[in-house]
């Protein structure tokens, strides 16, 4: 009788996956502090300062080090009473750049944005999935099965469960995150997505997500469902860490509702809603175009499905797409209750509806 698959074979098989995305694959012992590497200074560090330096001066090669210094600063200074808010502050800096001032040659100070991630070119990035990485935080040492690092940063902890082991089942894995968030959270301040997976079922969710909204991650390259024998961590793995996609979600799917009193809760879209926007987007742009047919298309829902949620991240990118050409965004309701929880919606996630630099005195309008 053939042997039960074990957990570190669970593991393995993952890195497999990362590898073939085209991550590097280190083993945690080997950029530990007494590891050799000059990766680490202490077992509490979760960012890893040399890549990350190396790589922030590849992406801004026209600032000057003063401007990379004084944004290395910030970064290392995110912290506050509230990991959820130190995450939201990550969020911004990661998506919008850092803001920083710095002396020019002349003795003038400018101000510049230092981009901590490059969006434009997927290439200039560094993506690193490392396995059993350990950090000791007051005096409290744990160990994450697969942390995914771009450019340093530890932007996803995977943590993995023994499929053979009744007594531990994927929310066992859950559970184990909730623990590593109170006493580990400095490798949380930096984190856009957990993954929990017991070699069978396997779901991915955010910061702030409970039991209900770790979803599964049914499809990969477009909305069509995946294979059905594949393994659901294989499925979740190659459909939301390929590069050029999670990097799409990063900057365009993630979004911190305003609850009020500072409470934010963090959400992340699902699969339906991400390749629904995406193909709504190419849609739109074909059909407003000089040739176009002006029509678009339907995306239909289920009750429950998160359709304002959908609505508010294709507004966010459509936006931003250089071809609309600052759109006007029309809403219209058949009622009143949808008003209002469209207009909730829109404005817990204002900060999706972002412009770019250049484009200062664009508007977009939500008419209830």
């Amino acid at each position: 009788m053939a042997s039960a698959i074990t957990e570190l074979e669970v593991e393995n098989i993952a890195l497999s996956w990362l590898e073939e995305l085209g991550y590097e694959v280190v083993w945690g012992p080997d950029i530990a502090p007494d590891g050799g590497a000059p990766e680490r200074s202490d077992w509490a560090e979760t960012i890893l300062i040399g890549r990350l330096e190396a790589t922030i001066q590849e992406i801004n090669p026209t600032l000057p080090q003063q401007a990379i210094d004084e944004a290395m600063r910030k970064i290392k200074t995110i912290k506050s009473a509230s990991l959820v808010i130190d995450n939201k502050a990550f969020h911004k800096a990661l998506v919008e750049g850092i803001s920083v001032e710095y002396l020019t040659k002349e003795g003038t100070i400018r101000t510049g944005s230092v981009k901590i991630i490059d969006f434009e070119h997927i290439e200039h990035n560094a993506f690193l999935a490392v396995n059993q990485f350990t950090v000791i935080e007051n005096k409290i040492e744990r160990r994450a099965d697969i942390v995914l690092f771009i450019n340093g940063f530890p932007v996803s902890v995977i943590e993995l469960k023994n499929p053979a082991d009744e007594n531990a089942t994927i929310w066992t894995a859950f559970n184990q995150l909730q623990t590593y968030k109170q006493q580990i959270p400095s490798l949380f301040t930096f984190n856009e997505a957990l993954v929990i997976s017991d070699g069978l079922d396997a779901r991915i969710g955010t910061l702030t997500a409970n039991k209900e909204w770790f979803m599964p991650w049914h499809a990969i390259e477009d909305e069509h469902p995946a294979d059905k024998n594949l393994p659901q961590l294989q499925v979740l793995i190659k459909g939301v860490f390929d590069k050029k996609r999670f990097l799409d979600i990063i900057r365009h799917f993630i979004v911190f509702e305003d609850q009020g009193g500072g409470n934010y809760i963090k959400k992340m879209a699902g699969y339906h809603q991400y390749h629904a926007v995406n193909t709504a987007l190419k849609e739109t742009v074909r059909a407003t175009g000089a040739q176009g047919d002006k029509r678009i298309g339907v995306i239909w829902h289920t009750q429950g499905s998160g359709k304002s949620l959908t609505m508010a991240f294709f507004s966010g990118k459509v936006i931003l797409q250089p071809e609309m050409q600052n759109p006007t965004i029309v809403v219209i309701t058949d009622r009143n209750d949808l008003d209002d929880q469209l207009f909730g919606t829109f404005s817990r996630c204002h900060e999706l509806l972002r412009q770019k630099p250049q484009q200062a005195e664009s508007r977009a309008h939500l008419r209830e």
